[in-house]
């Protein structure tokens, strides 16, 4: 099966940056698209960005303007740079990666945003 691990998750003040990434190893011949989701608890599971191969992109409202998703496909790896984090963006983030019919998903990282 295809392997997903995300990284980059910690605790930072309101106003801050992190990075996350995510790889995905395995059997990969074509990766469809490439997503966050995030959880808070509580909360269902909502969709934060989403890559396509050929590099186009969406975003959640709440997102716009902060984030920004991007891939490298050589490494079938996916980033989602998070800037002026806010307290409500706190939740687990999860790494989504679609291989056609396939859906796989990242144990996930914690990302905290606190004073």
């Amino acid at each position: 099966q295809v392997q997903v691990v995300e990284s980059g998750g910690g605790l930072v003040q309101p106003g801050g940056s992190l990075r996350l990434s995510c790889a995905a190893s395995g059997s990969i011949f074509n990766i469809n698209a490439m997503s966050w989701f995030r959880q808070a608890p509580g909360k269902e599971r909502e969709l934060v960005a989403v890559i396509a191969k050929g590099g186009s992109t969406n975003y959640a409202d709440s997102a716009k303007g902060r984030f920004t998703i991007s891939r490298d496909n050589a490494k079938n790896t996916v980033y989602l740079q998070m800037n002026s984090l806010k307290p409500e963006d706190t939740a687990v983030y999860y790494c989504k990666v679609v291989v056609a019919p396939d859906t796989y998903w990242g144990q996930g990282t914690q990302v905290t945003v606190s004073s």
